[in-house]
């Protein structure tokens, strides 16, 4: 189990710009601030990740998401407020508010209200959304505990959160919030 100690830590650590690894739902995620250019940068040559690609920002509640879903048509807020939290990120329209690291080369951005407690812990210490990434470099399969994090990172992580998964056998669904179409099942 977390302490207080611990996750101090490791919120201090990403308000410094740190990248940190925890447990997420299904696999263990690397988290930093999605609003630090620094820490972005460092995650993304810490995967060797195609920044195109972007990241997902996980939230402890959707009130943390608010920024992001200011101009969105509030017939779009039912789907997120029926599945959230829960294991589904959706692609919401990018209103301005994502760092072009979160978002990529992409006009949307992926957001999850995740119900994993620690997660939701980390969020509501830190104050708001943070990037959850699998913990692995690119191509390779992601870490299913602190031990293989250690492995792969070293000591190039600012902070190692240790937990449980969230027993989920498979990341999160994605899905486009406009289209309704399946992007990861």
């Amino acid at each position: 189990m977390t302490t207080a100690a611990e996750l101090d830590k490791a919120v201090r650590a990403l308000r410094n710009g740190g990248v940190i690894a925890c447990p997420t739902e299904a696999v263990w995620g690397l988290s930093c601030d999605p609003d630090n250019d620094e820490a972005l940068a460092q995650l993304m040559r810490l995967k060797a990740r195609d920044p195109a690609k972007g990241v997902i920002l996980v939230a402890a509640s959707i009130g943390q998401f608010q920024p992001w879903l200011t101009q969105l048509p509030l017939a779009l807020h039912a789907p997120l407020i029926a599945s959230w939290p829960g294991p589904n990120t959706w692609l919401v329209p990018d209103n301005g508010r994502s760092h072009g690291l979160v978002r990529g080369a992409h006009s949307k951005v992926a957001l999850r209200v995740t119900d994993h407690l620690l997660m939701q812990a980390l969020c509501d210490a830190f104050g708001g959304p943070l990037v959850s990434t699998s913990a692995n470099v690119a191509g390779d399969p992601p870490a299913t505990n602190a031990d293989d994090v250690r492995a792969v990172f070293g000591d190039q992580l600012a902070a190692i959160i240790d937990g449980e998964l969230g027993g989920n056998e498979r990341p999160s669904k994605i899905r486009d919030l406009v289209s309704g179409s399946v992007i990861r099942s």
